[in-house]
């Protein structure tokens, strides 16, 4: 399915309206209006290819229908979402669960949706069918040779994929660690993840970045063997200048300040992107900003502080790609919900008055900081956001549109109601 851009513009037609008199008045009190239009205008966030169909909890999982089955289909998808709120340019695709057959094809498919290819990441979490050794204790740490070389060379593969449909990044996730005391030696572990991320890193094109992950647990509970933000930085250090830290918004044990753990890394020149998701316990890979919209702000605050102080561009010197996957909302909903939050986000971050904020963190006004920080975390910069999307050439309310369209019913009748994509 296609969106035509007359269907578009008939629905904005008859939103213009409303939308003028908000937009005008918010506007009325910005006085660089324009420039924080086009920072929204160019802001754009990956899509992930997994995020595309229902995902899955620890018990089942609940297919909604009209699910993308191939590659093609997921291309298609994002092109959906990208054509309705133009803030959704990239797609960012898992190996081997997305394995192009014709790159030129598959290239030339995601141009004509306005798309570039973000990340490519690796699996050595599952394994495959057909994969000769297993991956269950572990990787990249595992104690034999065998089993880490297999990894390696299925990184080295994903590498060879992303150069072919032109991607510059590779996001490597282990899921190594261990679930009893003594099962590991920790230190054993963590070299030989660094040996093995070491042959990876020497097969980087010269222009590529790697992201290492982390996170604090699950599957293993005990130890993971990249369980926080120093253990990944360590890593990229050791690594070299194109090894950087990814940060995923669920992957902390519980009331981890992540804006002061972005403020550092960005102060390091080792803050490499981000896996946007919201979350009440854990990794519960919920609609971004569904659950603790502040924090999200907190985050962005620093991102823009921190970026502007290194003289960054907001756009391109990190990587923005949401990872979430649950069962109860049609996935292309969520996204469009997502993308709105971290969009409203990163607006709000635009807003904070930062000579202010700088003086009265000087005179220590602990009062005064919190109030810059909150007038502008409930100042509701929708009308902004909107205002940079219809300039873009999308819809002035994207999910509304998407439900005027019945896009999930066109995709059920064209795709069937059984289909399940591929991935989690």
């Amino acid at each position: 399915m296609q969106i035509e851009k007359y269907k578009i513009d008939e629905f904005n037609h008859t939103q213009q309206a409303s939308h003028n008199r908000k937009f005008e008045f918010i506007a009325e009190g910005i006085a660089q209006v324009e420039e924080v239009l086009q920072k929204l205008v160019d802001f754009q966030i990956a899509i992930p290819s997994w995020a595309l169909g229902t995902g899955a909890t620890r018990f089942g999982r609940f297919a909604g229908g009209g699910e993308p089955r191939t590659i093609e289909e997921k291309i298609e998808d994002v092109g959906l979402l990208h054509a309705l709120n133009r803030s959704s340019g990239a797609i960012s695709l898992h190996i081997p669960w997305d394995i192009p057959q014709d790159y030129k094809a598959i290239k030339t498919l995601a141009a004509q949706h306005g798309l570039t290819f973000d990340a490519v990441n690796s699996n050595t979490f599952q394994d495959q069918p057909g994969q000769p050794l297993s991956y269950k204790f572990g990787s990249m740490q595992h104690v034999d040779k065998a089993v880490r070389q297999q990894a390696i060379d299925h990184n080295l593969e994903v590498i060879r994929h992303g150069v072919e449909l032109g991607s510059e990044s590779l996001t490597v996730w282990l899921a190594d660690g261990s679930c009893f005391p003594g099962q590991l030696n920790f230190r054993k572990a963590f070299q030989n993840t660094l040996e093995s991320l070491q042959e990876v890193y020497a097969a980087l094109p010269e222009n590529w970045k790697m992201y290492v992950e982390y996170k604090a647990f699950e599957p293993n509970f005990y130890s993971t063997t990249i369980g926080d933000w120093g253990q990944s930085l360590l890593l990229a250090n050791k690594l070299g200048p194109k090894a950087y830290t990814l940060v995923d918004l669920g992957h902390h044990l519980p009331n981890a300040n992540i804006e002061q753990i972005v403020s550092l890394l960005l102060m390091e020149g080792k803050l490499g992107g981000f896996h946007f998701n919201d979350s009440k316990y854990a990794d519960d890979d919920l609609t971004t900003g569904s659950i603790k919209p502040y924090q999200l702000f907190l985050i962005f605050n620093e991102l823009v502080e921190g970026m502007d102080a290194r003289g960054m561009n907001h756009a391109t010197d990190l990587g923005w790609m949401i990872d979430q996957a649950h069962n109860l909302k049609d996935p292309l909903e969520d996204l469009l919900q997502s993308v709105q939050a971290i969009m409203i986000a990163y607006a709000q971050s635009l807003m904070v008055d930062r000579t202010a904020l700088t003086e009265a963190q000087q005179q220590n006004d602990v009062a005064r900081a919190q109030e810059i920080l909150q007038d502008a975390f409930r100042t509701d910069v929708r009308p902004l956001v909107a205002e940079a999307q219809l300039r873009a050439g999308g819809a002035v309310n994207a999910l509304e549109l998407y439900r005027q369209l019945k896009v999930r019913e066109n995709l059920i009748q064209e795709r069937g109601l059984k289909t399940v994509s591929t991935g989690l």
